[in-house]
């Protein structure tokens, strides 16, 4: 009797080592400042006088489009589930949320080394490769002839996404998730698988939200880690 004990003990133990543990969301958005985050605003170098390109107001972060430039994360992140909230309040135009990101201004003296995650209006999903890559299926029929691709300059570096109508009219709000999971990157848009890519080139890094032009608006950024 005493033996069976021992067992059904170890075997509970292991049973709960291996079970994953369910991991609480973090808001990097608190809802009234940036804290956590930093801009980088190439315009604004050694300037004072240069508007903000990123506020907060009423409880919602605002890109406000230009000056064009980022706010990135403090932290770097890996394994995770990320849900944003976004929509435009206006003219609707471009802005995008970039995963694993590092060097700053890899791109054009602006765009730091990721993977966007686009948001441009009737185009949201699409993957933008930026000094990292990313494997889909059907690669030639979403970003063009091989010998064209690249992660720089004037390559082709945009994947096109899976869907044409997951978008909400413009003034509601959209809910993008992306899921980085080891060097595998899913989309959904408002529920709806967007994108998916493999063999990502990273597993982690920064995130950043552009400003590129559009006022758009984010009411929640939250980031869930995932279990190993």
């Amino acid at each position: 009797m005493r033996h069976l004990t021992a067992v059904l003990v170890l075997a509970f133990a292991a049973a709960c080592q291996s079970t994953p543990s369910v991991s609480e969301p973090i808001a990097l958005f608190n809802g009234h400042d940036l804290s956590g985050w930093h801009a980088d605003v190439p315009e604004a170098d050694g300037k004072t006088d240069v508007p903000p390109s990123f506020a907060v107001r009423d409880g919602v972060l605002v890109s406000l489009g230009n000056p064009p430039g980022h706010l990135i994360t403090d932290a770097s992140f890996a394994d995770y589930k990320l849900v944003v909230e976004y929509r435009w309040p206006g003219e609707p135009g471009n802005c995008g949320i970039l995963v694993h990101s590092s060097t700053p201004r890899r791109l054009y003296g602006m765009f730091p080394q990721s993977i966007e995650c686009q948001m441009h209006v009737g185009n949201a999903g699409d993957f933008w490769c930026i000094g990292e890559d990313i494997v889909v299926v059907d690669m030639e029929t979403r970003r063009g002839p091989k010998e064209k691709w690249g992660v720089d300059g004037d390559k082709a570096r945009r994947i096109k996404n899976l869907t044409d109508g997951s978008e909400k009219p413009i003034g509601e709000w959209n809910q993008m998730v992306i899921e980085c999971r080891g060097r595998q990157i899913t989309v959904w848009v408002n529920g709806e698988l967007v994108n998916q890519g493999s063999q990502c080139t990273a597993d982690r890094g920064q995130i950043a939200i552009q400003a590129e032009g559009a006022v758009a608006e984010f009411r929640k950024v939250e980031l869930t880690p995932l279990p190993n």
